[in-house]
């Protein structure tokens, strides 16, 4: 197997909730394991997600999971996920993102040619997405 670069997104305590609203976005086969599925039932955060990861037909993948107790989390403030490609499918990708969350640059032709934009998805995430134009 190749090496692969991904993004792994913590989450204070809504890691399960952002996951399957990805997987409406983008389809594809969602696992998730709670702290208490590896040994640890009483623990206090055992309902959290230890390991979330989304494999999508598109060929993408996201990891995440809810960071314990006293770990600082900061979701969306430093760090994007990029999509970018020639797939029209993009488009919709964006729009579905973008519910409940905020555009920061409309989703349209950019200096460079290409349709490009930018949101923060309801999860406090920041998407970029280009799609380039032939």
């Amino acid at each position: 197997m190749a090496s692969r670069l991904n993004p792994y997104i913590s989450y204070d305590g809504n890691a399960r909730q952002a996951m399957e609203f990805y997987q409406q976005v983008f389809g594809g086969e969602l696992e998730m394991a709670a702290f208490a599925d590896s040994g640890s039932p009483d623990a206090p955060n055992a309902d959290k997600i230890m390991h979330a990861r989304l494999d999508t037909p598109g060929g993408y993948t996201l990891m995440a999971w809810d960071v314990p107790e006293g770990v600082p989390c900061h979701p969306g403030n430093n760090v994007a996920v990029y999509l970018g490609g020639d797939d029209s499918e993009l488009r919709h990708c964006f729009e579905k993102l973008s519910a409940d969350g905020t555009v920061t640059m409309p989703l349209e032709k950019q200096a460079w040619g290409d349709e490009a934009g930018s949101l923060v998805d309801r999860f406090g995430i920041t998407w970029m997405v280009n799609i380039t134009q032939r």
